[in-house]
């Protein structure tokens, strides 16, 4: 499904290399993770996925389900199927979330070639995946993550991508600054999800996550590349032991 081959990138602005090489691919039906310890290129991965400025592709490639990923705009991304849950959520003050929410889903859909969703289907719709999250209807009236505690935030966004129904979901340490409660909320949403036509990759730098999201296959990336694959027990070892002898490994 996802498939990125010997990717290098650089800072547009420092003519500083993060991504040396990259490597992965990611099945659909399954569940990727991606952990390292900081400033190994985790989240730079996934900003140019997404086709965030300020970065340089300067060898390799990414494809979805065949497609050149990197050679399309942003909305052109998220319209072949590629969602990216951000670590920070950004606000969207003046932007109602329902709004918000009902454009991106049309929009992809006339992208598609597809009948726009009515209002009265959006709502049907939206008030139930919001249910299943524990998202109160009056925030759904809000603007777009204003006033929202950080475990808001990350449960708005998974509704997004519930609404959205990608085929390549990719979370961005999406359990940062989340209580247990809210972590398993957000986990069980992902869950959800899972199936065989999609995909996920999880970065994260903690093993806690993955309690909550199982993954099959778990990557270890360090100075830009990925440097050891294996099963969740990989994820275990570095929770007990830390990527210290991991990393003496790749030396």
């Amino acid at each position: 499904m996802l498939e990125i081959k010997n990717l290098h990138v650089e800072l547009e602005e420092e003519d500083k290399q993060i991504l040396k090489g990259v490597n992965l691919t990611v099945e659909a039906g399954k569940v990727h993770a991606i952990m390292g310890p900081n400033g190994s290129g985790k989240s730079t991965l996934s900003y140019v996925l997404a086709g965030r400025d300020g970065y340089d592709v300067t060898e390799g490639s990414a494809t979805l389900e065949g497609e050149d990923l990197l050679g399309l705009d942003p909305e052109e991304r998220a319209s072949l199927g590629l969602f990216l849950a951000f670590q920070y959520p950004v606000e969207i003050p003046g932007v109602g979330n329902m709004t918000f929410l009902r454009t991106a889903v049309n929009a992809q859909r006339k992208a598609r070639g597809e009948d726009e969703m009515s209002a009265t289907e959006f709502l049907k719709e939206i008030r139930a995946k919001a249910k299943e999250l524990q998202i109160d209807a009056e925030m759904l009236k809000r603007p777009v993550n204003v006033g929202f505690s950080g475990g808001e935030k990350k449960r708005n966004e998974i509704l997004q991508m519930a609404m959205l129904e990608p085929k390549m979901c990719i979370l961005d340490e999406t359990d940062s600054g989340l209580d247990v409660d809210a972590m398993k909320l957000v986990a069980d949403g992902v869950n959800a999800l899972r199936g065989a036509g999609r995909g996920f990759l999880v970065i994260t730098h903690y093993q806690r996550l993955l309690n909550h999201i199982k993954p099959d296959v778990v990557h270890i990336m360090s100075n830009g590349r990925i440097v050891k694959t294996g099963g969740p027990e990989l994820a275990l070892e570095v929770e007990e032991n830390g990527y210290g002898d991991i990393l003496a490994e790749a030396v």
